[in-house]
């Protein structure tokens, strides 16, 4: 019997970003992704695809206005990732200085989100067994 290779092995999120050195500062040092490869076709990134543990995120600052893209950067997107401990990761991004808003309880996880500086909203997600709709500030006293 022929065993059939797998073609399609990732999705990757893809942003249009209004700043590439906001950005970059925000993913690598706010959430500490790492940049993995980057085109600098003028001298500076123009595209870069980051990676934090086994997730990915790839950024483009287009050289003009993207006729594909319509209304503002990050409207009405969410990317969600699932991870063990969304609190520590809530813990870390506070330290930081990062704007995070109150965690929450919702379909069995705790969500700790934020929205990055073009205003695409990161949810991070992890299992729990604590009451839905628990607020993390009410919680954690």
């Amino acid at each position: 019997m022929e065993t059939k290779t797998q073609n399609i092995k990732l999705a990757v999120p893809f942003f249009m970003v209004a700043n590439m050195e906001a950005s970059l500062l925000f993913y690598k040092e706010g959430l500490g992704f790492k940049l993995i490869n980057q085109w600098t076709p003028r001298g500076k990134i123009e595209w870069c695809w980051l990676e934090r543990d086994t997730v990915a995120v790839m950024l483009q600052e287009p050289r003009k206005p993207n006729t594909e893209q319509s209304g503002s950067l990050g409207g009405g997107v969410t990317i969600a990732y699932q991870c063990a401990d969304a609190l520590a990761l809530y813990r870390e991004f506070s330290v930081k200085g990062l704007t995070i808003s109150d965690p929450f309880v919702g379909n069995g996880l705790w969500v700790v989100g934020l929205k990055d500086p073009d205003g695409y909203r990161l949810e991070f997600a992890s299992p729990t067994d604590v009451p839905e709709e628990t607020k993390y500030s009410e919680w954690f006293k």
